[in-house]
Protein backbone atom coordinates (compact mmCIF):
# COMPACT_ATOMS: atom_id res chain seq x y z
CA UNK A 1 0.00 0.00 0.00
CA UNK A 2 1.37 3.54 -0.40
CA UNK A 3 -0.82 5.24 1.73
CA UNK A 4 -2.51 3.72 5.32
CA UNK A 5 -6.38 4.78 5.40
CA UNK A 6 -7.92 5.81 9.12
CA UNK A 7 -11.62 6.18 9.55
CA UNK A 8 -11.76 9.49 11.31
CA UNK A 9 -12.54 7.87 14.17
CA UNK A 10 -9.41 5.84 14.40
CA UNK A 11 -7.11 9.07 14.81
CA UNK A 12 -8.12 9.49 18.61
CA UNK A 13 -7.07 6.35 19.99
CA UNK A 14 -4.03 3.83 19.60
CA UNK A 15 -3.35 1.24 16.84
CA UNK A 16 -3.55 -2.49 17.77
CA UNK A 17 -0.54 -3.82 17.31
CA UNK A 18 -2.32 -7.22 15.63
CA UNK A 19 -4.36 -4.52 13.14
CA UNK A 20 -2.69 -4.86 9.46
CA UNK A 21 -2.14 -1.23 9.45
CA UNK A 22 0.21 -1.32 12.28
CA UNK A 23 1.89 -4.62 10.69
CA UNK A 24 2.62 -2.83 7.59
CA UNK A 25 4.02 -0.01 9.25
CA UNK A 26 6.46 -2.21 11.40
CA UNK A 27 7.21 -5.12 9.15
CA UNK A 28 7.01 -4.06 5.36
CA UNK A 29 8.34 -0.08 6.04
CA UNK A 30 10.16 -0.80 8.77
CA UNK A 31 9.39 2.22 10.94
CA UNK A 32 10.87 3.19 13.83
CA UNK A 33 9.98 5.39 16.55
CA UNK A 34 10.01 8.96 15.31
CA UNK A 35 9.58 8.08 11.55
CA UNK A 36 6.96 9.30 9.45
CA UNK A 37 4.02 7.84 7.30
CA UNK A 38 1.94 8.40 4.55
CA UNK A 39 -1.60 8.58 5.83
CA UNK A 40 -5.13 9.64 5.04
CA UNK A 41 -8.60 10.07 6.46
CA UNK A 42 -11.15 8.10 3.92
CA UNK A 43 -12.72 10.62 1.65
CA UNK A 44 -10.61 13.11 3.29
CA UNK A 45 -7.42 14.64 3.21
CA UNK A 46 -3.57 13.16 3.20
CA UNK A 47 -1.35 13.63 5.52
CA UNK A 48 1.67 12.51 7.79
CA UNK A 49 2.08 10.18 10.52
CA UNK A 50 4.50 10.32 13.12
CA UNK A 51 5.03 7.04 14.69
CA UNK A 52 5.33 7.94 18.73
CA UNK A 53 5.66 4.94 20.53
CA UNK A 54 5.07 0.60 19.72
CA UNK A 55 4.35 -1.27 23.01
CA UNK A 56 3.05 -5.49 22.82
CA UNK A 57 -0.08 -4.50 22.69
CA UNK A 58 0.13 -0.74 20.60
CA UNK A 59 1.24 1.57 17.92
CA UNK A 60 0.51 5.10 18.83
CA UNK A 61 1.07 7.77 15.94
CA UNK A 62 0.57 11.74 15.54
CA UNK A 63 -1.24 12.64 12.63
CA UNK A 64 -1.14 16.22 10.88
CA UNK A 65 -3.53 16.36 7.93
CA UNK A 66 -2.70 18.34 4.86
CA UNK A 67 -4.32 18.74 1.59
CA UNK A 68 -7.31 17.11 0.40
CA UNK A 69 -6.74 14.46 -2.90
CA UNK A 70 -7.66 15.50 -6.37
CA UNK A 71 -11.63 14.00 -6.84
CA UNK A 72 -11.79 10.83 -8.90
CA UNK A 73 -12.31 11.03 -12.68
CA UNK A 74 -16.05 11.32 -14.21
CA UNK A 75 -16.50 8.12 -15.50
CA UNK A 76 -18.86 5.75 -14.19
CA UNK A 77 -18.60 2.51 -15.03
CA UNK A 78 -21.12 -0.51 -16.06
CA UNK A 79 -19.87 -3.73 -16.64
CA UNK A 80 -22.06 -6.93 -16.69
CA UNK A 81 -21.42 -9.01 -13.43
CA UNK A 82 -18.57 -11.52 -14.04
CA UNK A 83 -16.93 -14.46 -12.68
CA UNK A 84 -15.77 -13.69 -8.68
CA UNK A 85 -12.35 -13.52 -10.30
CA UNK A 86 -12.94 -11.10 -12.97
CA UNK A 87 -14.77 -9.30 -10.18
CA UNK A 88 -11.90 -9.13 -8.18
CA UNK A 89 -9.81 -7.54 -10.75
CA UNK A 90 -11.87 -5.12 -12.30
CA UNK A 91 -12.87 -3.92 -8.70
CA UNK A 92 -9.28 -3.24 -7.53
CA UNK A 93 -7.96 -1.84 -10.88
CA UNK A 94 -10.26 0.29 -12.01
CA UNK A 95 -10.38 1.67 -8.21
CA UNK A 96 -7.06 2.31 -8.93
CA UNK A 97 -7.47 3.82 -12.01
CA UNK A 98 -9.99 6.67 -10.11
CA UNK A 99 -13.38 5.90 -11.37
CA UNK A 100 -15.83 7.06 -9.16
CA UNK A 101 -18.53 4.88 -9.77
CA UNK A 102 -19.20 0.93 -10.49
CA UNK A 103 -21.95 -1.00 -11.62
CA UNK A 104 -22.22 -4.77 -12.08
CA UNK A 105 -25.09 -5.27 -13.94
CA UNK A 106 -27.08 -8.47 -14.08
CA UNK A 107 -27.30 -8.82 -18.10
CA UNK A 108 -29.21 -11.33 -19.40
CA UNK A 109 -26.27 -13.69 -20.29
CA UNK A 110 -24.43 -13.51 -16.61
CA UNK A 111 -24.52 -16.23 -14.39
CA UNK A 112 -27.30 -14.80 -11.73
CA UNK A 113 -24.97 -17.41 -9.06
CA UNK A 114 -21.86 -14.80 -9.20
CA UNK A 115 -23.96 -12.17 -7.63
CA UNK A 116 -23.73 -15.10 -4.14
CA UNK A 117 -20.41 -15.49 -4.43
CA UNK A 118 -18.36 -14.58 -1.08
CA UNK A 119 -16.97 -11.56 -3.05
CA UNK A 120 -20.14 -10.07 -2.69
CA UNK A 121 -21.68 -11.88 0.74
CA UNK A 122 -18.56 -11.02 2.63
CA UNK A 123 -16.63 -7.42 2.81
CA UNK A 124 -14.01 -8.99 0.53
CA UNK A 125 -14.87 -6.39 -2.09
CA UNK A 126 -14.34 -3.43 0.15
CA UNK A 127 -10.71 -4.71 1.52
CA UNK A 128 -10.25 -4.76 -2.75
CA UNK A 129 -11.53 -1.37 -3.63
CA UNK A 130 -9.80 0.29 -0.55
CA UNK A 131 -6.85 -1.57 -1.67
CA UNK A 132 -7.00 -0.06 -5.04
CA UNK A 133 -7.62 3.51 -3.20
CA UNK A 134 -4.18 2.62 -1.55
CA UNK A 135 -2.38 1.83 -4.31
CA UNK A 136 -3.75 4.97 -6.23
CA UNK A 137 -2.03 7.34 -3.24
CA UNK A 138 -5.66 8.38 -2.91
CA UNK A 139 -8.35 8.72 0.08
CA UNK A 140 -11.31 8.70 -2.64
CA UNK A 141 -13.40 5.60 -2.57
CA UNK A 142 -16.02 4.79 -5.75
CA UNK A 143 -19.07 4.37 -5.06
CA UNK A 144 -20.28 0.93 -6.28
CA UNK A 145 -23.09 -1.59 -6.24
CA UNK A 146 -23.57 -5.27 -8.08
CA UNK A 147 -26.39 -6.94 -9.12
CA UNK A 148 -28.29 -4.44 -10.16
CA UNK A 149 -30.40 -4.75 -13.19
CA UNK A 150 -28.79 -3.31 -16.45
CA UNK A 151 -31.78 -1.07 -17.33
CA UNK A 152 -31.37 0.59 -14.06
CA UNK A 153 -28.19 0.87 -13.42
CA UNK A 154 -28.07 2.90 -16.99
CA UNK A 155 -30.73 5.18 -15.55
CA UNK A 156 -29.28 5.84 -12.32
CA UNK A 157 -25.60 6.58 -13.91
CA UNK A 158 -27.66 9.21 -16.59
CA UNK A 159 -29.16 10.68 -13.60
CA UNK A 160 -26.31 10.90 -11.59
CA UNK A 161 -24.08 12.52 -13.80
CA UNK A 162 -26.27 14.59 -15.39
CA UNK A 163 -27.45 12.70 -18.52
CA UNK A 164 -23.41 12.47 -19.27
CA UNK A 165 -21.35 14.12 -22.55
CA UNK A 166 -20.07 10.99 -23.71
CA UNK A 167 -21.76 7.36 -23.66
CA UNK A 168 -20.17 4.57 -25.05
CA UNK A 169 -20.60 0.81 -24.86
CA UNK A 170 -17.85 -1.47 -26.07
CA UNK A 171 -19.15 -4.53 -28.40
CA UNK A 172 -17.20 -6.01 -30.77
CA UNK A 173 -20.27 -7.26 -33.36
CA UNK A 174 -21.89 -4.40 -34.10
CA UNK A 175 -19.58 -1.74 -33.14
CA UNK A 176 -19.34 1.34 -35.57
CA UNK A 177 -16.04 2.03 -34.77
CA UNK A 178 -13.10 2.35 -32.24
CA UNK A 179 -13.52 3.39 -28.46
CA UNK A 180 -11.11 6.86 -29.39
CA UNK A 181 -13.59 7.13 -32.48
CA UNK A 182 -16.14 7.10 -30.49
CA UNK A 183 -14.68 9.93 -27.87
CA UNK A 184 -13.38 12.05 -30.21
CA UNK A 185 -16.69 11.73 -32.12
CA UNK A 186 -18.51 12.92 -29.03
CA UNK A 187 -16.16 16.02 -29.29
CA UNK A 188 -16.93 17.13 -32.60
CA UNK A 189 -20.70 16.81 -31.37
CA UNK A 190 -20.27 20.23 -29.01
CA UNK A 191 -19.24 18.13 -25.85
CA UNK A 192 -17.01 20.82 -24.79
CA UNK A 193 -17.08 20.73 -20.86
CA UNK A 194 -13.92 21.35 -19.37
CA UNK A 195 -13.83 17.94 -17.91
CA UNK A 196 -16.79 15.81 -19.49
CA UNK A 197 -18.56 12.63 -17.62
CA UNK A 198 -18.84 9.62 -19.16
CA UNK A 199 -20.34 6.80 -18.97
CA UNK A 200 -18.50 3.25 -19.77
CA UNK A 201 -20.05 0.37 -20.47
CA UNK A 202 -18.58 -3.28 -21.04
CA UNK A 203 -20.33 -6.57 -21.66
CA UNK A 204 -19.52 -9.72 -19.11
CA UNK A 205 -17.94 -13.15 -20.33
CA UNK A 206 -20.68 -13.97 -23.06
CA UNK A 207 -21.27 -10.17 -24.17
CA UNK A 208 -24.33 -8.58 -25.02
CA UNK A 209 -27.48 -9.40 -25.94
CA UNK A 210 -29.51 -7.91 -29.44
CA UNK A 211 -31.70 -6.37 -26.64
CA UNK A 212 -29.32 -4.77 -24.50
CA UNK A 213 -27.52 -3.61 -27.34
CA UNK A 214 -31.03 -1.64 -28.65
CA UNK A 215 -31.21 -0.84 -24.73
CA UNK A 216 -28.31 0.84 -25.16
CA UNK A 217 -29.09 2.77 -28.37
CA UNK A 218 -31.99 4.05 -26.79
CA UNK A 219 -30.42 5.67 -24.51
CA UNK A 220 -27.90 7.48 -26.92
CA UNK A 221 -24.64 4.82 -26.40
CA UNK A 222 -22.16 4.67 -29.06
CA UNK A 223 -21.00 1.06 -29.68
CA UNK A 224 -17.89 0.90 -29.89
CA UNK A 225 -14.87 -1.42 -29.72
CA UNK A 226 -11.12 -1.40 -28.66
CA UNK A 227 -9.61 -3.47 -31.82
CA UNK A 228 -9.89 -6.98 -33.53
CA UNK A 229 -8.34 -9.01 -30.89
CA UNK A 230 -11.16 -10.34 -28.31
CA UNK A 231 -10.26 -9.89 -24.89
CA UNK A 232 -11.29 -10.56 -21.45
CA UNK A 233 -13.70 -8.72 -19.55
CA UNK A 234 -11.12 -7.42 -16.86
CA UNK A 235 -8.73 -6.22 -19.72
CA UNK A 236 -11.26 -4.45 -22.10
CA UNK A 237 -12.45 -2.55 -18.75
CA UNK A 238 -9.15 -1.52 -18.17
CA UNK A 239 -7.84 -0.34 -21.33
CA UNK A 240 -11.26 1.25 -22.11
CA UNK A 241 -11.05 3.23 -18.38
CA UNK A 242 -6.99 4.40 -19.37
CA UNK A 243 -8.07 5.43 -22.95
CA UNK A 244 -10.93 7.58 -22.04
CA UNK A 245 -9.06 8.97 -18.85
CA UNK A 246 -6.63 10.29 -21.34
CA UNK A 247 -8.94 11.69 -23.98
CA UNK A 248 -10.61 13.57 -20.80
CA UNK A 249 -8.07 14.97 -18.67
Amino acid sequence: MNIILFENHETDAPLRRDDHRAQHILNVLRRQVGDSIDVGLVNGPRGKAILRSVSEQNVVLEFTWGEEPPNLLPIDLIVGLSRPQTGRKILQEATSLGVRRIYFAATQRAEPSYATSKLWTTDEWKRLVRAGVEQAFSTRFPTVKFGVGLESSISECLESTNSADHRICLDNYESTGSLWEACIHAEEKGHHAPRPSVVLAVGSERGWTEKERQLFRQNGFALADLGERPLRTETATIAAISIVSAQIR
